[in-house]
């Protein structure tokens, strides 16, 4: 009865999907480049209308500006701040000049007239912590886009004024942590500068930017691995983008045209309203079959929910349900995060996690011990993303060659659970056991020692198998 519940409620939401994408879109467009105490920029008010153009084209309502004062761009900030109340996703663009002192970021109106920290302080800057809490922090979704590490003359001048020469004076932007519900992302690293591009057209950044984040069915953190490639590409590897996200969900700028609604997995929304109820109703569902035994009902679930949270959870129990019980499979997915099998890791999320070289050679050795060999280099070249594309898809979890960090926990965790699992089958196989031959144990640096070579590669193998059916 429950089962028969939970597909009329799915049932009733796709009818009326129509109404998902009714969310409250709102965004802030600027861009500055007409400078009055400092040479112009070439680009930035050409960087905000394109920006403008494309939110707008996906819904948003755009409070847009070029070449805006202190006081005008306050009152813009004002507006926006206003709009944003309540708002399901707000985007804050930014183009221009912008400084960080202290490791504090400051945007910067054309009428700046910055020659020490003082004027920064007293209000000839924009403070950007302060400005993205007053006029974000309502919204569910704040997705922040800073085209500002341009090479910023005014630095020189405060660092030479004699008051502040002790005051650290950055060339770009310094590194800004997101808060629960928020992508951050910069034109390139923390202290770094970026291009502008070839005047009249749009910077590496911000063209990268129009050309991916509005493209039919690309959930934004996908969008931004792809700008980060792209404008590496286009500056011949000059210039990387950089970002700090916290976002609880998927987040589409654009999921599909409206006449596709009543199709659509709810678990792909936008992070609205709309989507925490077709979370809500996925979850129900989920709860209502999650014990069955009945491998018709686990694939009515994958039916309705063919990317959903629990999927690789279900296509496990189908296995088990099919084949029989496997002691490898039951050790190795106790305890795991399902968020390990559900969100896809890129670069900037790889980031986060901050591994040093000792940690990434501690990676590609537990790798090498699990089967999947790799050179223990301390770096993550193309061979070992590859190794480690090979590692998630046996073990189900979206393959993009980048880690996250509930995968990295995993692979953490891994030796523990294959050694368990590796010692039940050797309980019951002992002659298997005693044909396995020799071997040196492999060390790692957090002091764990891997299964001995052999029976390591033999294990990597079977579990690919296990955790890569489909």
């Amino acid at each position: 009865m429950r089962f028969l519940i939970a597909v009329i409620s799915v049932a009733a939401f796709l009818v009326s999907g129509n109404a998902a994408f009714a969310d409250k879109r709102v965004a802030f467009v600027v861009g500055n480049a007409a400078y009055k105490n400092v040479p112009q920029l070439p680009n930035p008010a050409i960087d905000s209308k394109a920006m403008a153009r494309v939110l707008r084209n996906v819904g948003f309502d755009v409070v847009e500006g070029s070449n805006l004062t202190r006081d005008a761009m306050t009152a813009k900030l004002l507006e926006f701040g206003k709009k944003s109340e309540a708002a399901d996703v707000a985007v804050f663009f930014y183009a221009g000049h912008g400084i960080a002192v202290n490791g504090v970021n400051y945007l910067l109106p054309i009428d700046a007239d910055l020659k020490s920290e003082i004027d920064v302080k007293l209000g000839a800057a924009i403070n950007v912590d302060i400005t993205l809490d007053q006029t974000m922090g309502d919204a569910k979704v704040k997705l922040v886009f800073l085209d500002a590490c341009r090479d910023n003359p005014f630095a020189a001048k405060i660092r030479s004024a004699k008051a502040t020469r002790s005051v650290n004076v950055q060339t770009g932007l310094a590194e800004m942590k997101s808060g629960e519900g928020t992508l951050i992302a910069f034109a390139t690293g923390p202290g770094q500068t970026a291009l502008d591009g070839e005047a009249g057209t749009n910077s590496p950044f911000t063209r990268a930017l129009v050309a991916n984040i509005a493209q039919p069915g690309v959930e934004i953190q996908q969008a931004m691995t792809k700008v980060r490639a792209q404008v590496s590409d286009d500056t011949s590897k000059g210039q990387l983008p950089w970002g700090h996200t916290n976002l609880t969900g998927n987040v589409y700028l654009n999921p599909v045209g409206a006449s596709a609604a009543a199709t659509i997995d709810p678990s792909n929304a936008p992070v609205s309203a709309a989507t925490k109820q077709g979370s809500d109703i996925e979850l129900e569902f989920w709860r209502s079959i999650k014990d069955t035994n009945k491998v018709e009902e686990l694939n009515a679930y994958l039916t309705n929910y063919p990317n959903g949270t629990f999927k690789s959870i279900a296509l496990a129990r189908i296995a088990a349900l099919q084949d029989g019980p496997s002691n490898t499979t039951r050790n190795l997915s106790a305890g795991i995060d399902p968020a390990t099998f559900t969100e896809e890791a890129n670069q900037m999320s790889e980031d986060q996690i901050g591994l040093d070289k000792g940690q990434r050679r501690d990676a590609q050795r537990r790798l090498t011990g699990l089967g999947f060999d790799v050179k223990v280099t301390g770096k993550f070249d193309d061979e070992t993303r590859s190794v480690i594309k090979r590692w998630q898809a046996a073990r189900g979890y979206p393959a993009t060659g980048y880690l996250n960090k509930p995968q990295h926990k995993a692979l953490l965790s891994e030796i523990v659970s294959t050694r368990t699992a590796s010692s039940e089958q050797a309980d019951d196989e002992p002659a298997r056991r005693r044909s396995s031959g020799g071997g040196g144990r492999r060390h790692y640096s957090s002091g764990a020692a891997a299964p001995t070579g052999g029976p390591g590669g033999l294990l990597g193998g079977m579990m690919g198998g296990l955790f890569g059916r489909r």
